[in-house]
């Protein structure tokens, strides 16, 4: 019982190195100073274990705990759990953002979402007025002058195979070939004695036929004659009257003349096998539709448009105006719709199923209309004035959309409008046929493709935007002549006038 108990020693030694005693707290309990032992290794705890038990009274169960913890093996670490998550990543298709070739462009990616963009419309409408403005900057119509004719030019006629190839007469009896790539007169030939009243290509395009006032209808090749051949025609039709007006049938052997009465003509015979009178003294013009081939209309000297149909042996019906009608062109696309030339300085547009009224009156020109000549589109038509201008009109508007003049040319007596719907063609007075472009701001020759690309994004902006006030004041602004100017005004004057009585 005296005896000293067995940790006495110890309590007076010091702790072995690395570990710390029991008086240091809990703050050191898991935390070792030696660097060869782990902080969380099984054989730390187990010495920490021993050590603790040597420096405290130790008791049965702290024993057996001891010996326990000491024999048996420590249990294996947990694994640890499994943890789902997303990712999102980025899948691009190279397609989308890489050049085929090095010369193409890059692209830019770009979202179309409006709410990304809200100066898109202030953006779109500078455009479009820059746009209308280059438009007018670049409004450079005229192209060339073909001169050659020694008298005024009557009349012209379209090749119908051939783009390059146009024909025209003249006053004095002279026809001309030209080629229009070269600008230059490929061939010329004496048709008629006096004026040459009608032309026209054959529907093959090997031949045309021509009327004069020798009361001559003429055949002739289109080809012309080999080097030390005489220029005759391939065949010969003396008339009774004078002939004012031609026309050929678009698909059959078969043509037509006006002058006394309005005739078919069988190109195997010298007679007409037809003729259609209306108690009318006579005709200035006659034309085929180009749709429904069996029917035509003429212009009589009664201020009336007569329709016929080949097929019958009267005419179909007629309309009669407050003034007579020059000239009268079909629409190439709707077979339905005509439009007249006429003397009251107007177009009128009808429907031949109800001529009570016309369809669209197009008013801009200031003296009386003499020709009138429809695109191939049948969208717009051109019409040449004695007022010395040419103007085109959409078929459905009542103004015109441009209008054209130089200073030397003089009284427009006809006017073509390309198979090509690219170019237009007048014969004037002063002996000189001029090749304009239809679209004054186009330009020619081959574009490429952001060319063309900008040219339609710029084109779709002016239809988008053209109703605003200063769009819509620089696309109408026209330089015109002195004289026009102030008829034109007059004109507006008179009509203002009329309306408030």
């Amino acid at each position: 019982e005296g005896a000293a108990p067995a940790w006495t020693p110890l309590l007076h030694s010091a702790p072995p190195r690395g570990f710390l005693s029991a008086r240091d707290g809990p703050r050191y309990r898991h935390r070792h100073r030696d660097p060869e032992l782990s902080p969380c290794s099984p054989a730390s705890c187990c010495q920490l274990a021993a050590v603790t038990t040597l420096l405290l009274p130790k008791s049965r169960q702290a024993a057996e705990a001891e010996i326990k913890h000491t024999t048996e093996p420590a249990p294996p670490p947990r694994a640890p759990a499994l943890v789902q998550m997303k990712v999102k990543v980025l899948s691009r298709n190279p397609d989308d953002y890489v050049r085929e070739t090095k010369l193409d462009i890059q692209r830019v990616p770009r979202n179309y979402d409006p709410s990304l963009h809200p100066f898109e419309v202030s953006r779109e409408y500078t455009r479009a007025l820059n746009a209308t403005k280059l438009e007018r900057v670049f409004a450079k119509p005229f192209l060339a002058s073909l001169d050659g004719h020694r008298d005024g030019v009557n009349c012209m006629a379209k090749h119908c195979k051939s783009l390059s190839t146009l024909l025209s007469a003249a006053c004095d009896g002279e026809v001309k070939v030209w080629d229009l790539t070269k600008h230059e007169c490929v061939r010329t030939l004496q048709a008629h004695e006096g004026f040459v009243r009608g032309m026209v290509v054959r529907f093959c395009g090997t031949s045309f036929f021509t009327v004069g006032d020798d009361k001559t209808i003429k055949q002739w090749k289109m080809q012309a004659p080999a080097y030390g051949e005489e220029e005759e025609p391939l065949n010969t039709i003396l008339g009774k009257t004078v002939f004012t007006g031609l026309d050929h049938h678009q698909k059959e052997a078969v043509f037509a003349t006006c002058g006394q009465q309005v005739d078919i003509w069988d190109e195997q015979r010298s007679s007409p096998i037809r003729s259609f009178t209306w108690g009318v003294d006579s005709f200035s013009s006659v034309r085929f539709n180009p749709v429904e081939t069996e029917l035509l209309a003429s212009c009589a000297s009664d201020r009336s448009v007569v329709l016929y149909d080949m097929r019958e042996s009267t005419p179909l019906r007629k309309v009669i105006m407050k003034m007579r009608s020059n000239t009268v062109c079909w629409n190439p696309m709707e077979a339905y719709y005509f439009t007249s030339a006429n003397e009251d300085y107007n177009l009128y547009t009808y429907d031949m199923r109800y001529l009570t009224s016309p369809v669209t009156v197009h008013m801009d020109h200031v003296s009386a209309v003499l020709d009138v000549d429809y695109s191939p589109t049948g969208t717009e038509f051109v019409s040449a004035s004695f007022d010395k201008t040419i103007r085109i009109f959409p078929k459905s508007a009542g103004h015109s959309r441009e209008v054209y003049h130089t200073k030397r040319m003089q009284h427009v007596i006809c006017i073509k409008w390309s198979a090509d719907n690219r170019y237009i063609l007048s014969g004037s007075d002063e002996m000189n046929i001029r090749l304009w472009k239809a679209n004054a701001a186009e330009k020619l020759g081959v574009l490429s493709p952001r060319e063309k690309q900008a040219t339609h994004y710029s084109q779709k902006l002016k239809e988008k935007f053209q109703h605003h006030p200063q769009i819509r004041r620089i696309a109408r602004h026209r330089h015109l002549p002195k004289n026009i100017y102030h008829q034109t005004k007059e004109l507006k004057i008179m009509k203002e006038a009329r309306r408030r009585k």
